[in-house]
């Protein structure tokens, strides 16, 4: 377990002797040098990675670094050496990241190739204890089901191909990892719960594009209409929301209320345009819910402690 203290503040209230303090600041001061070293090795792996590949850019020269670089990761975490822990996650994240760039590379960006960087990106998380693969492997999921994302000027863009599919495959995985969580040792436990968050947003960015296009098949045949995931979306917050609060899962009630109020703000001003009137409206609403959002949270904090 860990825990934050300000030493400073202890010791000016009394709660620790300056003995005390200065015993506590050598173990941070210890603490922080082993990061910056590992993080400075961290980097030279990177620039060595890189340049390797440089000089002979090719996919397979990704997929057996990614493979070279995470087995290095994978036997520091075997190894059970806490003070090199931050660089075999390190190397761990980047090695899998150019095993993956290689296999998508050589798959010509093909649902299997998708499939298996997803796969190797969950095997390489559970093993290193990283909560930021897992995270990557449920979207590199997403992405076998058609979203995306896009960046121009000034401009930033989100698809989701299949609304239907990805809200129906996202919320069975979502449900999933958070059983999962519950039945597996505490250690994995996190990056079950990464996983079932992760998918918690691809349900709602699924709903999300849902809302406003609506969805249809290849043909053209619609199979949901705008205003049925605009109901089916609040349908769904409504639900999540009263779970949530049943079960105090504070992450979960923010995320709904972060996604719901953009669910109302997306149909509101659909609705009715981005006028003087409509913009101020929204605006003191938005007011009310930061309010409203912030009360929230004291009281489940209150209700833990």
């Amino acid at each position: 377990m860990k825990v934050t203290l300000d030493l400073n503040t202890l010791l000016a209230q009394g709660e620790i002797t300056q003995a005390e303090f200065d015993k506590f600041n050598q173990f941070a001061a210890r603490g922080t040098t082993s990061l910056a070293f590992n993080i400075l090795i961290g980097f030279g792996v990177i620039a060595v990675s890189g340049a390797s590949l440089a000089l002979v850019p090719s996919a397979s020269t990704a997929i057996l670094l990614g493979f070279l670089v995470a087995g290095l990761g994978m036997g520091l975490i075997s190894a059970g050496q806490t003070q090199w822990r931050v660089l075999a996650n390190l190397c761990v994240l980047v090695g899998a990241l150019l095993f993956g760039g290689g296999i998508v590379a050589t798959g010509s960006g093909s649902v299997g190739s998708i499939l298996i960087v997803a796969a190797a990106f969950t095997g390489a998380g559970i093993l290193g204890r990283s909560g930021l693969l897992v995270a990557c492997a449920v979207i590199a999921l997403s992405v076998s089901v058609g979203a995306g994302t896009w960046y121009r000027h000034a401009s930033y863009l989100l698809a989701i191909q299949q609304p239907t599919v990805t809200v129906a495959l996202f919320t069975g995985l979502a449900i999933m990892a958070y059983h999962i969580s519950k039945r597996i040792p505490n250690e994995y436990e996190g990056l079950a719960l990464t996983a079932a968050r992760t998918s918690v947003i691809f349900v709602n960015f699924g709903f999300w594009v849902g809302s406003l296009w609506g969805d249809r098949n290849q043909a053209g045949n619609l199979l949901a209409s705008s205003l049925t995931f605009s109901a089916l979306w609040a349908i769904a917050l409504v639900i999540a929301w009263a779970w949530a609060w049943s079960q105090n899962r504070r992450w979960v009630v923010n995320v709904v209320a972060v996604f719901g109020a953009i669910h109302f703000y997306t149909q509101w001003f659909e609705r009715l345009g981005a006028s003087a009137g409509s913009v101020l409206m929204a605006g003191m609403l938005a007011l009310a819910f930061a309010i409203g959002l912030r009360t929230l949270n004291t009281k489940l904090t209150q209700e833990v402690t």
